[in-house]
């Protein structure tokens, strides 16, 4: 097991690995382990963060992710990017996992997220038709250390307080409060059986019986709201607001450079037709990664439109389309979200994924953290797509009761009971895939980890404020090019 200090310079590629043989290991054994790793990496080393003279040019990094992009879109990232600093390190996952490689590790690894900031958790349905809380990006999963997604959700906590004003107490205990929830519940998912530690979950009924005491009325009424609301975002919804009639027929409405149909992307009629045949050719492929029952539903719904559309914010410029499906009629739809997968930004820090297709890594990293995955979700290659590259995809619904909180709106001990239920969720979907035993050890019972965190956090947030500073400035120089939403 290796120490790496703040002053160390970055590691060579080191491949992390799930380890199969966890659970041969005694409680004991594992939690001996877990003690040995704190003695080699002490719990108050991970507040350390002191980038080096030779830390790699963010903006640099950023470029470079920009080359396999679609050209006339990265302005528009860099344009989300701007905006301030927390969607700037919503943008920044690559720039901040080179940073975290030169941080402490304990070598104890799980299924890394690789971008588990506050936005990239959220409500979304289960195939239960239960509202369930959890981790819902996976495009940079991974195995890896446990502590790079602690870092990175607590650090976009304290990015987040102070882009709504909170004191620095305040930001503190926000912070600090969402690592303890990590620890504790790993603490508790330590004496839990293999099987409960899998069928735990957080869905609405239980977040409600957990946080319900500490929300004043006029929160309990925003979180019914939201969870209502919650309950009308589906391809209904989707249908009503991004389609429209065209000779009788549903058709996607152009939104440019957000949302680009077929039709106003390839003009040509010979040209759309081969496009189309060309999606049909992906998703009658992508359908053999599903479950036999997923593909017999699929199989009832027939292609109609397609789009270009921009997601995200770091995501801004992969290829990303949404298809409408119809089923039994026009009031029976089924939008699917094909994205573009790239390497995953912790590949050249942790090494490759033993998965050749990358939209295979994003669906088995997802399968392996979520408690519950969309019933479509899957993935395809393209050997030569539109332009003439190999591109990985991965395929899922484009909305299924999915809702993420504004976080610009909340106040201090919403944001706090927010981050909570955040550092829970990463424990479960942490103590799935590693050693949580062992994690649980090292964490141990008292706050240690909890104040280095929170320190880390503010130090952190002080770099991510340079590094936006140097985006707009990269921009006024004309260094790069940045587009606003339109």
């Amino acid at each position: 097991m290796s120490v790496l200090t703040a002053e160390a310079p970055a590691r060579g590629t080191q491949r992390y690995q799930l380890d199969p043989g966890v659970g041969r290991l005694t409680p004991a054994e594992s939690a001996a382990r877990g003690k040995t790793a704190r003695a080699e990496v002490p719990r108050a080393s991970h507040a350390m963060f002191d980038p080096p003279p030779d830390r790699p040019d963010p903006i640099g990094l950023l470029e470079e992710q920009g080359k396999s992009r679609v050209p006339e879109l990265v302005p528009v990232r860099y344009g989300r990017m701007m905006v301030s600093p927390f969607t700037y390190y919503r943008g920044a996952a690559l720039p901040m996992a080179s940073d975290l490689a030169r941080t402490p590790v304990s070598g104890l690894a799980v299924q890394a997220c690789g971008d588990a900031h506050l936005s990239n958790f959220g409500l979304f349905g289960s195939a239960e038709r239960r509202l369930v809380f959890d981790v819902n990006d996976f495009d940079e999963t991974l195995p890896g250390p446990w502590e790079w997604d602690v870092k990175r959700l607590a650090a976009s906590l304290e990015v987040a307080a102070r882009g709504n004003g909170f004191a620095g107490k305040q930001r503190r205990e926000i912070v600090a409060a969402a690592v303890a929830s990590y620890r504790q519940a790993m603490r508790s998912f330590a004496g839990m059986t293999n099987l409960a530690v899998w069928y735990a979950h957080m869905d609405m009924d239980q977040m409600r019986a957990q946080f319900d005491a500490q929300l004043r009325p006029q929160q309990r009424k925003a979180v019914d709201k939201g969870l209502a609301k919650a309950r009308t975002r589906d391809s209904m919804e989707e249908l009503a607001k991004l389609c429209h009639a065209v000779d009788g027929q549903s058709r996607i409405i152009a939104d440019p450079p957000l949302l680009v149909p077929i039709e106003d992307l390839v003009p040509n009629k010979t040209d759309r037709a081969t496009l189309e045949a060309w999606f049909g050719s992906l998703i009658g492929k992508y359908r053999r990664t599903l479950e036999t029952d997923r593909r017999f539903l699929l199989d009832e719904f027939r292609f109609a439109d397609l789009a270009r559309k921009v997601v995200g914010v770091g995501s801004v410029g992969t290829r990303c389309w949404i298809l409408l499906m119809l089923g039994r009629d026009d009031a029976d739809p089924l939008f699917l979200q094909v994205k573009e997968a790239e390497a995953s930004v912790l590949s050249r820090f942790v090494g490759a994924s033993k998965y050749a297709n990358q939209g295979q890594r994003v669906v088995a990293g997802q399968r392996l953290m979520q408690a519950s995955s969309d019933i479509f979700l899957g993935w395809q290659r393209v050997e030569e797509g539109l332009d003439g590259k190999q591109r990985d995809f991965y395929v899922r619904q484009l909305r299924d009761w999915k809702f993420s909180v504004d976080i610009e709106t909340m106040i201090p001990r919403g944001m706090r009971l927010y981050g909570e239920v955040c550092g829970w969720t990463l424990a479960r979907a942490h103590a799935r895939s590693g050693d949580r035993i062992a994690i649980a050890s090292y964490l141990g019972g008292a706050d240690v980890f909890d104040r280095a965190i929170t320190e880390f956090a503010a130090a952190y947030a002080d770099q991510n404020e340079r590094d936006h500073e140097a985006l707009v400035a990269a921009v006024a120089s004309g260094r790069i090019a940045a587009e606003p939403d339109l």
